[in-house]
């Protein structure tokens, strides 16, 4: 019934064409509503704009191009799905400010290789204002924002969906990957006694002894080993799993370069096997920072320039010697996270923290303390004391995972979403 009041309300308005004068005051058709949609409407010279910009795209094909009376149909219900997701913007408070509308058409005019008075010209070119074309940008990450937050809610995976994918990606990885393998055999066959395989197997063990304490696996399988290899360092070249002997491809299956594995226990003897390289698998590896730091929020009682005052205090009372930074952190900084550890933020990557702060500690020498620098959370001085490069290909396979399985739902649960909007919205073809 409200919709309804909203329509006849506005009915008189918009059921007529909207008209413009000219000079000599005679009336000339500018646009008309073709639909009502609840509270908005969709004009034909939205209609029109769109069906240009189609025809424009790079996609469309004028020798097997569709009618211009389905172009226009296909264009009216994008405009109407496009209508009601802004008013649903309008009601969840969604703005897509200047700052935001600039970057994005900064980023298409950089993936199209083009200025931004290039893109400019080329909207001109293709018929379309410049402010035609922002106001288009502005509501398509206006409707992308109204989408993340209606739909990402009705999105749910389960860690084991992600497991199942990780190891169905990488069952179809693994064929692929090589592995250049090193061998170390201490022969002892079937018909050894119990005392011989004893002896082979301390021998064995002796080796992998030797390899942990450092010492070169060539020259020991020159020394050592019984393969036919060993006079090339026990070097059996490269492999795929499926090329590799079965029993070598269980043990060696994930394992990153570098690995030892062994011993080994076969119809010949005692394999020590080393995974020398690998190649054909990627391997993502990231810089993590230890650091601890000492933070001082302002406050009604306590200005910028105090804070700032305090921590340059600290630094100069820390390379006196008269405190340590353990003791100021536990009695000044305001991180309850930190403070109790003496400021100790553990390991982690640079890109967790605040821009501020993540430069910092990227650029920052070890072991030094900072000048002290303002995040959104308050003034700052902080010290790196370590770094270290983790890999991080497993963590990056289950984020893969998680992405293609959340890529997946989401455009699922989006097609469903946005009929069921459509479905409630009151939507009416204003006859001509």
């Amino acid at each position: 019934m409200k919709k309804l009041v909203a329509f006849f309300a506005t009915a008189m308005l918009l059921a007529t064409p909207l008209l413009v004068s000219n000079t000599t005051h005679a009336q000339q058709l500018l646009d008309r509503v073709v639909v009502v949609v609840d509270d908005g409407v969709v004009l034909q010279s939205q209609i029109d704009q769109l069906v240009q910009q189609v025809k424009a795209g790079n996609n469309f094909n004028s020798a097997n191009a569709p009618s211009d009376e389905v172009l226009e149909t296909q264009a009216i219900e994008r405009l109407i799905l496009q209508e009601i997701q802004l008013q649903m913007a309008d009601r969840m408070g969604i703005e897509v400010n200047d700052s935001q509308l600039e970057q994005a058409i900064n980023g298409i005019a950089q993936e199209q290789n083009l200025s931004i008075d290039e893109l400019r010209q080329k909207m001109a070119d293709n018929g379309i204002s410049w402010a035609s074309y922002r106001e288009n940008v502005r509501n398509e990450i206006t409707i992308q924002q109204v989408q993340r937050a209606a739909v990402q809610q009705r999105v749910s995976i389960t860690p084991q969906e992600i497991n199942n994918l990780v190891k169905l990606i990488d069952s179809n990885q693994s064929t692929q990957t090589e592995y250049r393998l090193g061998q170390i055999l201490i022969a002892a066959d079937s018909n050894s006694s119990q005392s011989e395989l004893e002896k082979a197997k301390d021998r064995a063990d002796t080796v992998l002894r030797l390899l942990d304490e450092g010492s070169d696996f060539s020259d020991l399988a020159i020394r050592s080993s019984s393969g036919s290899a060993a006079l090339d360092g026990g070097d059996m070249g490269w492999m795929t799993i499926n090329s590799m002997p079965t029993l070598f491809a269980e043990a060696v299956d994930g394992k990153p370069a570098g690995e030892v594995v062994g011993p080994i226990r076969s119809g010949v003897g005692f394999h020590i096997l080393k995974v020398q390289d690998k190649r054909g698998e990627q391997t993502v590896e990231v810089e993590e920072v230890k650091a601890r730091h000492i933070l001082i929020q302002p406050s009604v009682i306590l200005s910028d320039n105090k804070a700032k005052e305090m921590l340059n205090t600290f630094r100069e009372q820390i390379a006196a010697g008269e405190k340590t930074f353990d003791e100021l952190a536990k009695e000044h900084s305001s991180d309850p996270g930190s403070a109790s550890r003496g400021g100790d933020l553990g390991w982690a990557r640079p890109d967790k923290y605040a821009p501020e702060f993540k430069e910092k500690v990227e650029t920052i020498a070890a072991n030094t303390i900072s000048e002290p620098f303002k995040t959104q959370f308050g003034w700052h001085i902080v010290e790196v004391t370590d770094r270290r490069t983790t890999d991080t290909t497993d963590e990056s396979k289950q984020e893969r995972a998680y992405q293609m399985l959340f890529s997946r739902k989401f455009r699922e649960e989006l097609d469903n979403w946005q009929q069921e909007m459509r479905d409630q919205a009151y939507i009416r073809r204003v006859a001509e």
